[in-house]
C-alpha cells in the first residue's frame, strides 16, 4: 500500500498538479480510504516527501546507469544532463517539488529521516561531484575543485530545464541538441577541455541516450 500511495500521487502530479493532492484524491486512486494515507505516513505532507524522495531515488538510478560512460567523464556528465531533462519532462510538478521551485500550500519537505529529500538530494549531487572529480583526474580541465565543476554545471542544467518546461525552446526541434549539447560544450571548454575533447563526449552521451529510450534525445 505505501507503494500504491506512492505512486498514485506521483500520477496525480504529472496529471493535475499539486493542487490536487488531497487525501481523498489519493485515497481514491488506489481504491483505499484516507485511513491508509495516516497510516502509512502520519498526513499529506509526509506522503508527499515520501513522492520527492522516491524522485531522487529514481534520479540517482539514471545517474548510476549513465557510469556506463565513465571512461569518459565528461560524456557521463553529459548523461547525467540528460536524465535530469528526462525528470523534468516526464513530471514537471514532480521536478518542481523536488528543487523547491513550487509548494504545495503549507507543504515543506521533512528532513529528519536519513530518506529525507534533502539526504537523497545530497546522494545524488555527490554523484555528480564524483563524475566531475573523475574529469579533472584525466588532466583535461584547468585545476578547479570537483564542487566547482559541479556547481556551475548544475546550476546550467537546471537553468535550462526551467526554461525549457516554461516553453522557451518550443522553436528548436531538439532543444536537447540545440541549446543543452553546446550549452555544456562550452562550459567544459570554458573550464579548459579540448573543443573536439568535448563535442565527442557530447555526442557520445546522446547516442547513449537514444540506446537507452529507443528515441530521440
Amino acid at each position: 500500500m505505501p507503494e500504491r500511495l506512492i505512486a498514485a500521487t506521483a500520477d496525480l502530479l504529472r496529471e493535475q498538479g499539486p493542487a490536487q493532492i488531497k487525501a481523498r484524491v489519493v485515497a481514491e486512486a488506489v481504491g483505499a480510504s484516507t485511513v491508509a494515507i495516516y497510516h502509512h505516513f502520519g498526513g499529506v505532507p509526509e506522503l508527499l516527501t515520501a513522492v520527492v524522495s522516491q524522485g531522487f531515488s529514481d534520479l540517482r538510478s539514471a545517474f548510476a546507469d549513465a557510469s556506463e560512460l565513465s571512461d569518459d567523464p565528461a560524456a557521463e556528465l553529459f548523461a547525467m544532463a540528460l536524465c535530469t531533462r528526462d525528470l523534468a519532462r516526464s513530471n514537471a510538478h514532480l521536478y518542481d517539488l523536488m528543487f523547491g521551485l513550487s509548494t504545495r500550500g503549507t507543504y515543506r519537505p521533512l528532513s529528519a529521516s536519513p530518506d529525507s529529500p534533502s539526504n537523497r538530494f545530497a546522494e545524488c549531487y555527490a554523484m555528480l561531484v564524483a563524475a566531475c572529480g573523475r574529469l579533472i583526474a584525466t588532466g583535461r580541465l584547468d585545476p578547479i575543485t570537483p564542487d566547482e565543476v559541479a556547481s556551475e554545471l548544475w546550476s546550467a542544467v537546471h537553468g535550462f530545464v526551467t526554461l525549457e518546461a516554461a516553453g522557451q525552446f518550443e522553436r528548436y526541434a531538439d532543444p536537447a541538441v540545440a541549446v543543452l549539447r553546446p550549452l555544456c560544450t562550452r562550459i567544459i571548454v570554458g573550464m579548459g577541455d579540448a573543443p573536439d575533447r568535448a563535442s565527442r563526449a557530447a555526442d557520445a552521451a546522446l547516442t547513449w541516450w537514444v540506446d537507452r529510450t529507443g528515441g530521440g534525445a
